[in-house]
């Protein structure tokens, strides 16, 4: 059973995660988290010692959510292909997955955090090679199968497929246009059926 102090630190993360994931670190005031969460500066650093440790908070929130989802787009059943076109299927529609958590946390916290907080910077690249991990063990279980042929090593395919598609979201962000997604997941799907199916 959890506590009311954990229910409070629960609500908290969950009501300001999305606030850092749209403004970002330094263009989210205390003023910003106290209006959305109702509850003084005080009792916010009560539950956490600072605006950083709130911030990093945040994000593993929004990040577990997103590892989350990847984990069970490559956790169907079926063979590594299957799991690569699960995981395509989703980033198809990233956009509307992101919509609640106030945007791609990776995308927006990776850029915003680079010039203003190397903590929050380390962990956005933490989570790109946790990602193009679960894609190389996926890839890597095809070549091991003989789903797959693969030009080069499985995580370098892994990184080059998530490249795409992190700019794909990029552009879609910036334009607020989705046909840079669903375009780029629709050349990634030709691509893997053309180029590395057996």
């Amino acid at each position: 059973m959890t506590t009311k102090a954990e229910r409070t630190t629960a609500f908290i993360i969950e009501t300001i995660a999305p606030i850092f994931i749209k403004q970002g670190y330094v263009g989210t005031s205390m003023s910003d988290l106290t209006k959305a969460t109702g509850l003084t500066k005080g009792a916010l650093y009560g539950n956490f010692e600072n605006k950083e440790a709130l911030a990093l908070a945040a994000y593993e929130f929004s990040i577990n959510k997103l590892l989350a989802a990847i984990d069970e787009r490559l956790g169907i059943e079926g063979n590594s292909l299957d799991k690569i076109f699960s995981l395509t299927k989703f980033y198809r529609n990233y956009d509307m997955f992101t919509a609640e958590l106030g945007g791609c946390p990776v995308l927006n916290i990776g850029i915003d955090a680079q010039a203003n907080n190397k903590a929050l910077a380390a962990a956005s690249r933490e989570t790109i090679r946790i990602i193009e991990g679960k894609i190389a063990l996926v890839l890597e279980n095809g070549v091991n199968n003989n789903d797959l042929h693969l030009p080069v090593t499985p995580l370098q395919f892994a990184k080059q497929f998530y490249t795409m598609l992190q700019g794909a979201v990029a552009m879609s962000t910036i334009t607020r246009d989705r046909k840079y997604l669903s375009n780029t997941v629709a050349y990634l799907e030709v691509l893997v059926k053309n180029e590395i199916k057996k």
